[in-house]
């Protein structure tokens, strides 16, 4: 029996939904990793595959990848060429966007200066940008403020309002914050300025006072848009601007702006700030890129030049090369450079700053390295914790974040990183833990100063002293729930395959399935018994491995930011050994050549059920 047949023998028999006690795929029942390898098909799942297969002559990969996205057999085809045309919605569905439209189109009638307060994260720079360039077109150049992470914290503050004033700005836009800004927006009126919010983020009762919020997750809002991200909803606000300056007349016997052209933003900041591909987040993401290979940006394309991209960027690249750069600015340098990067229209100064974010990421990476070393040998100290709680009396508050997040990777639990230079921490949990409404618990409790977030990801700030008193609690409150949580956690498997098989073609009609990231997970692929023909550590933290199938068949392949983890360790140590090895696939595009890599997520031991 094949693989794929012994896949689908065990989901028969298993009924159309798997059991806890179901037999793992290849009897990895804990690889290195600690993950569980199943089947992502269910039995159900499988017969809607094979129908998929039959009715859309799709290889049967392929359809195992659409049927694992929970696609049916109708959807096929909307799935597969996700249409902007369709998935577009009538803006005015949102609450408040006509009146931002319309405050908004009077601003650019009567020339008054705009001024536009953005996150430093890569969804709020995507935002400005949108926003700048689309009143740039109208020969409107706003004005741009983007809050220092440290100095002035996530928001609209005090410091922005009256930096927008003093600059002479009449109309403030806040995009990817503002929701919650009560004083700074009150501050504002004070001052006589009109505000207008566009954002995402949880939404109070009550309001801060604006011309219009404008946000799909705010109690009143009936949209169905809570999956957008800010630049989602701001380029939703640039449609209905556009229609309302035509309404006015204003294009009359001339060219309207090209909105299509600006999708490219949208799809960088979708992707980053990983919301689920589906729906209009799916078509944006998908036309996204296809304007981003036009290269018509000059800060996208100076970015990925610098960034080293090889080939038409993927949605992986966005997040993995071109995000991470744009947010190194924010964590540890100037936050406003990602924002005049991608606004600006001068390829010389798209050149600059492009290179000076690649430089600041490089100096991130190394910031970020030398704290999550330290918190790595904590860990050590905390034993079975269900919540890791670290902080580090000289850890970066940019870094954070990031090192909350390895250490999430790392330990399978959800950990929080503390940096000692002002109480600022970043947590980051896993699925099934609902972190957020554990530190607004906390809050509550007296534990923390502030804090909020939502269920994976959280913010907070907390006195030295207060740190074991939080660790206690959040151990107490989240302990059963990651229990439950760490005992369910698997790998799903979408196919097995071998490197034989891992062809260019194969690889470009998976692709199809895309856009990947939230909501739609990437394929991941299990490369059973195959030999590791050699394993090194490259770039100070990846490890790249050959792997090679029975029939002599090499397939390459890397672990990311793995040499100090258990896979990493796992991989080196297993040189000339057989394995079990699982990952995405993608396409390197180097020298005009193409080649098939794949990126390793986990690996086992065969014959070893109970531990790689």
């Amino acid at each position: 029996m094949d693989a794929i047949a012994a896949i689908k023998d065990r989901a028969g028999a298993g009924g159309p939904h798997r059991t806890d006690d179901e037999r793992p795929l290849f009897d990895v029942a804990a690889s290195v990793t600690g993950k569980s390898w199943r089947p992502r098909l269910d039995a159900a799942g499988e017969a809607t595959a094979l129908a998929i297969a039959q009715r859309h002559g799709l290889p049967d990969v392929v359809a195992r990848v659409v049927a694992g996205r929970g696609i049916g057999v109708d959807a096929v085809e909307a799935f597969l060429a996700p249409s902007l045309r369709t998935a577009l919605p009538d803006p005015s569905i949102l609450t408040d966007m006509d009146r931002a439209a319309a405050r908004l189109a009077d601003a650019v009638e009567r020339g008054e200066p705009v001024g536009i307060v953005a996150d430093y994260d890569v969804d709020g720079a995507s935002s400005a940008a949108i926003l700048d360039r689309y009143l740039g077109l109208l020969g409107r150049r706003p004005r741009v403020h983007v809050p220092d992470r440290v100095a002035e914290g996530y928001g609209v503050g005090l410091v922005a309002v009256d930096t927008l004033a003093e600059a002479g700005a009449r109309l403030i836009v806040a995009v990817d914050c503002g929701t919650s800004s009560h004083a700074a927006l009150a501050h504002a009126a004070s001052l006589g300025l009109d505000v207008v919010v566009l954002d995402h983020h949880p939404a109070p009762t009550v309001l801060p006072p604006t011309v219009a919020l404008v946000n799909p997750n705010r109690q009143d809002d009936l949209s169905g848009l809570g999956h957008l991200c800010a630049a989602g909803v701001t380029f939703l606000a640039v449609v209905a601007l556009n229609r309302e300056l035509r309404r006015r007349g204003r294009f009359a016997g001339g060219r309207e702006p090209d909105l299509l052209a600006l999708l490219d933003l949208v799809a960088l900041g979708t992707v980053c700030d990983v919301v689920p591909l589906t729906g209009l987040n799916r078509a944006y993401v998908s036309r996204g890129l296809a304007v981003m290979r036009l290269r018509a940006n000059p800060g996208l394309a100076a970015l990925a030049d610098a960034a080293r991209l090889s080939g038409p960027p993927a949605a992986w690249h966005l997040g993995f090369l071109l995000g991470p750069r744009i947010n190194a600015g924010g964590r540890i340098g100037d936050s406003g450079l990602g924002a005049r990067l991608l606004a600006t229209d001068d390829p010389v100064e798209a050149g600059r700053i492009a290179a000076d974010l690649d430089t600041l990421n490089r100096i991130r990476q190394d910031v970020e390295a030398e704290a999550l070393a330290e918190a790595d040998a904590m860990t050590l100290t905390l034993g079975d914790d269900p919540v890791v709680v670290v902080a580090g009396a000289r850890w970066h508050p940019g870094v954070v974040g990031l090192v909350a997040a390895r250490l999430k990777e790392r330990t399978g639990r959800p950990a929080i990183a503390i940096s000692g230079e002002n109480g600022a921490g970043s947590g980051r949990s896993i699925s099934g833990v609902d972190l957020g409404a554990a530190v607004t618990a906390a809050v509550e409790a007296g534990h923390l100063a502030k804090g909020g977030g939502h269920a994976m990801a959280a913010g907070l700030t907390v006195a030295a002293d207060r740190i074991d008193g939080l660790r206690a609690f959040l151990c107490e409150r989240l302990g059963p729930a990651v229990e439950a949580a760490r005992a369910r956690a698997g790998l799903s498997i979408d196919a097995p395959l071998s490197a034989a098989a891992a062809s260019p073609e194969l690889v470009e009609m998976i692709e199809k399935a895309g856009p990947f990231g939230a909501g739609c997970p990437e394929p991941v692929f299990a490369f059973a018994g195959h030999r590791i023909v050699d394993a090194l550590v490259v770039g100070g933290s990846h490890v790249k491995v050959t792997i090679a199938g029975g029939d002599g068949a090499r397939l390459e392949a890397i672990a990311f930011r793995a040499a100090e983890a258990p896979l990493g360790r796992a991989l080196l140590a297993a040189r000339g050994s057989v394995r079990h090895v699982a990952g995405t696939l993608g396409i390197d595009v180097w020298g005009g050549g193409r080649k098939v890599v794949l990126r390793l997520v986990d690996a086992a031991e065969p014959g070893r059920p109970h531990g790689g």
